[in-house]
């Protein structure tokens, strides 16, 4: 099999896997809500960004451990 081929076999393999699709729509829908929560709830949007800040250093540090 020539270097062509075998690409395009893995890219249409990569195409056509959805694992894990459900999840990152999960993550999309759930950022939206919180986001149109913050612009109608101004008192909910500081909770909101410190949420967003605590999981950003959790996952920086889970980053640096792997």
């Amino acid at each position: 099999m020539n270097l062509i081929a075998f690409l395009q076999h893995g890219f249409a393999r990569l195409a056509k896997d959805v694992r894990g699709q459900d999840l990152i729509e999960y993550a999309l829908m759930a950022g939206f809500v919180a986001v149109a929560a913050g612009a109608v709830m101004p008192s909910v949007a500081t909770s909101i960004s410190t949420i967003f800040s605590q999981v950003a250093s959790v996952m920086s540090v889970a980053a640096s451990q792997s």
